[in-house]
């Protein structure tokens, strides 16, 4: 027998055996793999989605496994710099509305995530459920700050002040995410796009503490 058929065999073996031992799981080992899957893909979203079905894991990763199937192949619109500029704008205009109005702010800030993430590609402001599971499955770290924020901006009370702020800070992150610059923009900007320099991120910088400040002394 030549060495070359003793090699085929030796594979064909070795094939045989995988293949034996990945039918030989139990049910109970491939969900684990699979959960194991879906919690490094949702994060903390994957928690949420467990406690929301009671501590029943097979039951979220039922939900988590659609979601997935449903908007995982969903491609995100790019945003042009003169559309980031504007929602940068009234996202910036809503924050200092806060100060008089809170409500008011918070319902603004949800209506214009909800307007930004249809913008984006993702399903638009009218279907909320839908365009929150999409978002899950691609921003899962910070779609719960969105979450938060229209249940602040429905509740039918004025609410607490100090809630409704945590609710606007937490939903900027999605914000940021939705309006952040593509790799090839933050990469190479244009002319129209200027490279940001130290003295625009510290104006930022600041504002965002002007935010903070002001609406601790309106509380």
């Amino acid at each position: 027998m030549s060495i070359g058929v003793i090699i085929v065999l030796i594979v064909i073996v070795i094939v045989a055996a995988v293949l034996a031992g990945a039918a030989a799981l139990s049910p109970r080992a491939r969900s684990a793999f699979a959960g194991g899957g879906l919690k490094s893909r949702f994060g903390p979203e994957y928690e949420r989605t467990v406690a929301r079905h009671d501590g029943d894991t097979k039951a979220a990763e039922r939900e988590l496994d659609e979601r997935l199937k449903r908007y995982g192949s969903l491609h995100e619109q790019p945003l042009e710099p003169s559309e980031r500029e504007r929602y940068t704008a009234r996202w910036t205009a809503a924050q200092e509305r806060f100060v008089d109005s809170p409500r008011d702010a918070v319902a603004e800030a949800d209506r214009l995530l909800a307007e930004l993430a249809g913008a984006r590609g993702f399903p638009d402001g009218g279907r909320y459920e839908e365009q929150l599971d999409a978002l899950s499955v691609h921003h899962p770290h910070h779609v719960h700050g969105y979450r938060r924020l229209h249940r602040a901006a429905l509740a039918q009370t004025d609410g607490d002040t100090e809630e409704l702020r945590a609710a606007l800070l937490d939903a900027r992150g999605l914000f940021e995410e939705l309006t952040a610059p593509a790799r090839q923009e933050q990469a190479a900007p244009s002319e129209e796009t200027p490279a940001r320099t130290p003295a625009r991120d510290a104006g930022k910088s600041r504002h965002a503490w002007t935010f903070h400040r002001q609406h601790a002394k309106g509380s």
